[in-house]
């Protein structure tokens, strides 16, 4: 098993990536703030722990997600998510 610690927007969103025999997976947390991210390929965001609002490819509207609830992106998508309390999530992608 690889596994690969990820930072992005000065620290303010930090990850673990691995991958075994589920597949591969990142698993992280976000700071307060606005962070848009580019999906390379398929991925399932679902949020463990608090809420964000999130603006999902193709529109200009915002929907809430809390703990346990998720959403997908295909790949060669972008999304935009805004928080305002330190949130935890899962991220298996293929």
């Amino acid at each position: 098993m690889i596994v690969q610690q990820n930072e992005y927007y000065d620290g303010k969103v930090r990850s673990i990536e691995f991958a075994n025999e589920q597949g591969k997976f990142t698993v992280g947390v976000m700071e307060p703030g606005e962070w848009t991210f580019e999906a390379p390929t398929r991925e399932w965001m679902i949020l463990t722990r608090g809420s964000w609002d999130v603006q999902l490819p193709g529109t200009e509207e915002w929907k809430t997600f809390g703990e346990g609830e998720s959403f997908q992106i295909e790949g060669n998508e972008s999304f935009t998510v805004r928080i305002e309390d330190t949130v935890a999530y899962l991220c298996p992608y293929t």
